[in-house]
C-alpha cells in the first residue's frame, strides 16, 4: 500500500505562484509513475503531469506546459509541483497520485489540496 499526503495549496492572485508538495510513504518500490491530477468543479479529474520513477521521464498536459514543473527528491519520497503564472482556470482541487507498476490507471490518491486563483 502507498500513502500520499499533499500540502501547499491555498489562494493566490492571477499571475502568482504556488508550490505543492506530496509526502509519499509505504511500498514505494511498487510505484512506476507519480503524478498530479486536478479536478475543476463540475468537471472530471484530469492528469496534468507525471514523472516516471525509473528514468525521470516527464509529461505535461498542454494547458500547464511551460508554467508548471513537476519534480521529486532523490529518495522518491517527496513529489513537487511548482506552479507559475497561475490563471483563474487553474482553480481546482489538486491530487498527488501514483501508478502501480503493471496498472493502467493511477490507483493511489492523496486527499487533495485546494488551489484558488483569483483574477
Amino acid at each position: 500500500q502507498v500513502q500520499l499526503v499533499e500540502s501547499g495549496g491555498g489562494s493566490v492572485q492571477a499571475g502568482g505562484s504556488l508550490k505543492l508538495s506530496c509526502a509519499v510513504s509505504g511500498d514505494i518500490g511498487r510505484i512506476c509513475d507519480m503524478g498530479w491530477h486536478r479536478q475543476v468543479a463540475g468537471k472530471e479529474r484530469e492528469l496534468i503531469s507525471k514523472i516516471a520513477n525509473d528514468n525521470g521521464d516527464i509529461t505535461y498536459t498542454d494547458s500547464v506546459k511551460g508554467r508548471f514543473t513537476i519534480s521529486q527528491d532523490n529518495s522518491k519520497k517527496t513529489l513537487y509541483l511548482q506552479m507559475n503564472s497561475l490563471q483563474s482556470e487553474d482553480t481546482a482541487v489538486y491530487y498527488c497520485t501514483a501508478r502501480r507498476c503493471g496498472a493502467v490507471f493511477f490507483e493511489w490518491w492523496g486527499q487533495g489540496t485546494q488551489v484558488t486563483v483569483s483574477s
